[in-house]
């Protein structure tokens, strides 16, 4: 409780000096301020616990300045502190520095930190700093970036990558159905926003590129400092690039049917729609196109009942287990 109650009196001495204009004598602070006024020690207790609490702050940091107190000419001190020095001066970052508190802030999901990320993003972008995560960006343990996937994925891959230890992992391309692969791990790395894991498969014996959107689950299978990274940190970047590529043209197009004048969120990305009754309900017949099989089955899932996959079935496969494991009872 006493520390409480000093971290609030000191709190309440840092926005007094703050506000002041001019220096205020530390009589004023014990007649005025929250921690002190209600203290109702002697003169000398005042004035061993105000000598304290200035300490502490100096060793904050805080850059508390001594002065002549108002209206008693030179025969007391008075206190405040420096403005200029204590407030942050305008922030100027590159344009990597900007990347990387964008792709900091695409990770923070959940609701507490999403919404300090949020107002960190929108407080830079009013100072005119473009925090934009579409670039090319080697990644360590504390990045993240658009396109991510599952964080869980992500964090297996970047310790078992660290590690220097084999996974099996369940990678689903578009239009197929989940399978495992077998991989070394040499490194993660994002490029226009998307993480990829680049290493050796040893399923098809030759070096791989996979992206972290499409990998549902890994398991670390092999152990520590079991080989060597094939490529280094340039090297990945250039192969994550050339395989982007390839990635870009595997759009999958799916047939979904959705009610009448309802999904609007699927029927924003519809390349068309025909009217269709299924099973005597009135609605249409859209057609989706995708590249990311996670990304269409949330989207499926937001729409509830008014959303049915006809077509491609690993799409309607992958929707009906996502609905199996929220109906499983935890």
């Amino acid at each position: 409780m006493r520390k409480r109650e000093k971290v609030e009196r000191q709190l309440n001495l840092v926005i007094c000096l703050l506000s002041a204009r001019q220096f205020v004598s530390a009589e004023y602070i014990r007649r005025n301020v929250g921690g002190y006024y209600e203290n109702d020690s002697s003169d000398d207790a005042f004035y061993r616990m105000f000598e304290r609490d200035k300490a502490d702050l100096r060793n904050l940091g805080i850059p508390l300045i001594t002065g002549p107190a108002s209206g008693s000419g030179e025969s007391e001190d008075g206190y405040r502190i420096d403005r200029e020095r204590y407030e942050l001066p305008d922030i100027h970052l590159e344009a990597d520095e900007a990347a990387a508190v964008a792709l900091a802030t695409a990770l923070w999901d959940s609701s507490e930190v999403a919404a300090i990320a949020q107002s960190a993003a929108l407080k830079l972008r009013a100072a005119g700093i473009d925090v934009s995560a579409d670039q090319e960006w080697e990644v360590g343990p504390s990045s993240a970036a658009r396109g991510a996937g599952d964080e869980r994925v992500l964090r297996a891959l970047l310790e078992a990558s660290e590690q220097r230890r084999a996974v099996e992992l369940t990678y689903q391309r578009p239009g197929a159905r989940p399978a495992p692969r077998h991989l070394e791990p040499w490194g993660v790395v994002t490029h226009r926003g998307r993480w990829y894991v680049v290493g050796y498969d040893r399923d098809r014996g030759e070096r791989r590129t996979f992206r972290l959107s499409r990998i549902s689950e890994v398991r670390p299978t092999g152990k520590r400092g079991a080989f060597d990274p094939g490529a280094g940190p340039g090297e990945l970047r250039a192969l994550v690039a050339e395989a982007a590529s390839a990635f870009r043209a595997e759009v999958t197009e799916a047939r979904i049917w959705v009610a009448a004048d309802r999904a609007a969120g699927l029927r924003r990305v519809a390349v068309s729609a025909t009217p269709l009754d299924f099973d005597g309900e009135p609605g249409d017949e859209l057609v989706v196109r995708y590249d990311v099989a996670s990304a269409m089955v949330r989207s499926v899932l937001s729409a509830g009942p008014d959303a049915v996959v006809l077509e491609p079935e690993a799409l309607r496969t992958a929707v009906i287990a996502a609905l199996d494991a929220m109906a499983v009872p935890r």
